[in-house]
């Protein structure tokens, strides 16, 4: 093979190889030796058929297994020879080809940067602490105690007023016309919770078991039936009831309604998950300004290729996102103002990744087969039994996918690392002031960050960016999840602000809007999508454990379909 260097420029190399006829037809006879005694043909007893008419038979498809078999090695042996460090995929394109003649490949590529030895000595953190006390989980428990509050008749002649809980018939009119969705029974809603449309439970506070009345409405414009969306409308109600919530005390009964044993239980258990919610916000906040710290002290090139792959990825969420805003299009538009922002992002996820990797590279830092075969247990429990060992057999055999799943647990071990190696001082501060500083676009360790570009978001979707960046979750202890007898209270703790769907949800509820503001509610963290550089993309994952696109085989170009003639 002739090796031929027709580009370095920067990051960017571009090869040609010229393949001899010699090389590929030695494959070719070699591949005829290997398939003969397994052809069957009319005439011929088994493994006897001569190699000539194997040939003519198989020829075609030998020759382009041959010659994508030779590409592929000669690729291999390329790498190895220039000791390039692929960034991505190297780009092979195969000229005009013909069989019997040379074939003449092109390979372009963006090689992985000669990265600066890191600078990690000097690093300095605050540690950001708040202390788990007995007035969060009294906060926790009289939650709890309101959710689960029970409704009692009210005393004969009650007015219903906030808080209560009425239950109804109703008929929705438009243009004094019933339309499609809007009659129901025995729906249940209580006064106050901004469950229905604007207008709707204001109307309710006065009415009596046994009121008939119309109220007036008018559906928002967002409304997710287009038909009713704007438009005014009256609903006949026949109140059926109303009912007062009566108390619900916070004592050993509150926490056997949950599946657990005592009060002193559920307490435990509800300090236990606000100390490592507490704990998840404190890593956040010093993994942000130590990430702030090697970003601002280290500047070095990066692949265009892998920024582009990194952004796009980005982008991708981002424009899922924005479909399920309120105005998807305004969401878009914002978006579209920030690009140039986002792709900074990009770059620094990338930066830092390659930086992270070498650190880890650099002493030591490994992600065990034991915790990997850890990992790959864990992310196959979201498949079901019948798909989950062809999910684990797809990691094994797919380099990407590994790295993919290992990555967030490596990140997390350099990290950790540093932690070791820095200087931290501790102050104790209270969630607000936490919260608030995780979100604050000044304040950074370095004192030199003058723009924070990982912040500079549309504000509406940051809690939602936050959700998807967030990639520790793969990578929890086991240890640390509740043992097999409290699952059912744990997952009841978590569901606790969930409010569950009741009979004419469908129709009047502004559905999702209130569903996404629950979910806002209940992110532990708001994390900054671009310090949870490396768990978001292949690229940043491959960049950050370490893995080079060079292990992954090459793509196969196909060689030309010969003429009939050539055949």
């Amino acid at each position: 093979m002739q090796t031929v260097e027709t580009l370095n420029e920067g990051l960017k190399r571009a090869y040609t190889l010229k393949i001899t006829a010699k090389d590929i037809d030695s494959k070719v006879d070699a591949e005829l030796k290997r398939v003969a005694p397994q052809v069957r043909m009319p005439g011929f007893r088994p493994g006897k058929v001569p190699a000539n008419l194997v040939r003519k038979m198989h020829g075609e498809s030998l020759m382009q297994d041959a010659l994508n078999s030779s590409i592929q090695e000669g690729v291999q042996q390329l790498i190895a020879e220039q000791r390039i460090r692929p960034a991505m995929q190297p780009s092979v394109s195969l000229g005009d080809y013909a069989p019997g003649e040379d074939a003449d490949v092109t390979v372009e590529l963006e090689v992985l940067p000669d990265v600066p030895t890191p600078a990690i000595e000097g690093l300095t953190l605050e540690r950001l602490t708040v202390p788990a006390d007995e007035a969060a989980v009294n906060a926790q428990l009289q939650k709890f105690a309101e959710q689960q509050k029970r409704f009692e008749d009210a005393p004969e002649g009650h007015a219903a007023a906030a808080g209560d809980l009425v239950e109804m018939d109703f008929v929705g009119k438009v243009n004094d016309v019933a339309f499609d969705g809007g009659t129901g029974e025995d729906m249940s809603v209580e006064i106050g919770t901004g469950r229905l449309i604007p207008g709707f439970e204001d109307q309710l506070v006065g009415v009596k078991a046994g009121d008939e009345t119309q109220i007036e409405v008018t559906f928002p414009a967002d409304y997710q039936v287009k038909e009713l969306a704007g438009q005014p409308a009256t609903f006949d109600l026949k109140i059926k009831a109303v009912k007062v919530a009566g108390e619900t005390a916070i004592d050993d009964t509150l926490a056997t309604s949950l599946g657990l044993e005592s009060l002193e239980q559920l307490s435990g258990l509800l300090k236990g998950q606000i100390e490592q919610e507490l704990n998840g916000l404190t890593r956040t906040y010093m993994k942000r300004k130590l990430l702030d710290q090697l970003a601002e002290g280290h500047d070095f090139p990066v692949p265009p290729s892998m920024v582009e792959a990194e952004f796009s990825q980005i982008w991708s969420q981002l424009e899922h996102e924005a479909s399920h805003e309120e105005d998807p299009a305004g969401a878009l538009a914002e978006m579209e103002s920030e690009r140039d922002d986002y792709r900074k992002i990009a770059e620094r996820r990338v930066r830092l990744g390659l930086l992270l990797s070498e650190i880890g590279q650099a002493n030591g830092v490994e992600v065990s087969n034991q915790e990997m075969q850890r990992l790959i247990a864990q992310a196959a429990q979201q498949y079901g039994p019948e798909d989950r060992k062809r999910f684990m057999d797809y990691v094994q055999q797919e380099p990407m996918a590994a790295a993919q799943l290992r990555a967030p647990l490596y990140e997390d071990k350099v990290v950790d690392f540093l932690f070791g190696k820095a200087e931290i001082s501790d102050r104790e501060v209270t969630r607000e002031e936490l919260e608030a500083a995780i979100e604050s676009d000044e304040g950074f360790s370095t004192g030199t960050h003058t723009h924070d570009h990982d912040n500079h978001k549309p504000k509406a979707k940051k809690a939602k960016q936050a959700d998807v960046a967030e990639g520790d979750a793969a990578a929890v202890d086991a240890e640390a999840k509740p043992k097999p007898a409290k699952k059912a209270a744990a997952k009841k703790l978590e569901d606790a602000d969930i409010e569950p769907a009741a009979p004419g949800d469908d129709l009047v509820q502004a559905e999702p809007v209130k569903k996404a503001a629950t979910r806002k509610a209940k992110t532990a963290a708001p994390v900054d999508a671009a310090t949870e550089l490396t768990t978001s993309s292949p690229v940043a994952a491959e960049a950050a454990e370490g893995t080079q696109a060079a292990d992954a085989p090459v793509k196969k170009p196909r060689a030309k379909k010969p003429a009939a003639d050539q055949a």
